[in-house]
């Protein structure tokens, strides 16, 4: 794990992971903005159980009444889960224009109060490139909300490296999203809502197979926050590090350069303790 580029975010309720900032007051890094225009493009292709539980109504108002009961000073928000591209990729970039152009002006009317990380529209790389672009350069998204997989293309995939280079150009944030996997073993994975246990596996799955081809290496500005107490991460790593040089020996995998992405005096959790005051906003 990155001890510069990986933030391990320390989940204090499941409902509303933040970042303490003083005594009663937090910033919220994983919260969400569902706007109609979302939904409808859900509705249109019959997904709104997609990720096998159905989304909630949202409105500024309500987010704000939360955020005051819980003693939330800021929220970032990003777009839930699912991506909404079902084969047309015009009406992705469409659909993800409109969230982030929101997402700006709710920042906007209420500063201090709400950041947000733009989607891209993803798995159509040249369309997410346009998007990260306008979102950081002219809506001024605090960051990127990448999903963990885009209808398979998970974070490590060769195609999604100019996008990579674009983002570590500017030094983005990443907010790390779970998504249903691709493929998807329905007797197996839907025995339960996938939030319950296969999201944490989902995210663990996608950054270690960013890990796994080294991509924070080549793109060393990415700063990349993993939800869910980092999900099961800090159980795999240690197996990952100890059992990777027997693999590579066999040839089963390319190496992976730890000493780049986590220097070896360093543990899990204090790269978690040290990185967690590195708040977003």
């Amino acid at each position: 794990m990155s001890c510069r580029n990986i933030l391990l975010t320390v989940v204090l309720t499941l409902a509303a992971p933040v970042w303490y900032a003083g005594a009663q007051q937090a910033i919220d890094v994983h919260g969400h903005i569902i706007v109609p225009e979302y939904m409808e493009v859900l509705k249109a292709h019959g997904a709104e159980l997609e990720e096998t539980f159905p989304l909630p109504e949202w409105s500024v108002e309500r987010h704000l009444a939360f955020m005051d009961s819980a003693d939330i000073r800021t929220a970032v928000l990003t777009m839930p889960a699912p991506q909404p591209y079902y084969g047309d990729s015009e009406e992705s970039a469409k659909c993800i224009r409109r969230v982030n152009e929101i997402s700006a002006e709710v920042k906007r009317k209420y500063p201090g109060r709400f950041r947000f990380c733009a989607a891209l529209p993803l798995p159509d790389v040249d369309a997410a490139i346009r998007e990260a672009i306008y979102a950081l350069d002219t809506l001024g998204a605090d960051g990127i909300k990448l999903a963990t997989n885009s209808r398979g293309q998970y974070l490590g995939d060769e195609a999604l490296e100019p996008l990579m280079q674009v983002l570590n150009e500017r030094h983005a944030v990443i907010i790390i999203h779970p998504h249903r996997p691709t493929p998807y073993a329905e007797g197996i994975i839907a025995a339960t809502p996938l939030a319950m246990y296969e999201y944490p596996a989902e995210t663990t799955r996608a950054v270690v197979n960013m890990l796994a081809h080294n991509v924070l290496v080549r793109y060393p500005n990415l700063k990349v926050v993993v939800p869910h107490c980092g999900s099961f991460l800090p159980l795999a790593l240690p197996r990952m590090k100890s059992i990777l040089p027997a693999m590579v020996k066999q040839g089963y995998m390319q190496p992976i350069d730890w000493e780049a992405t986590c220097p070896a005096s360093t543990t899990t959790w204090q790269a978690t303790r040290r990185l967690r005051s590195s708040a977003l906003c």
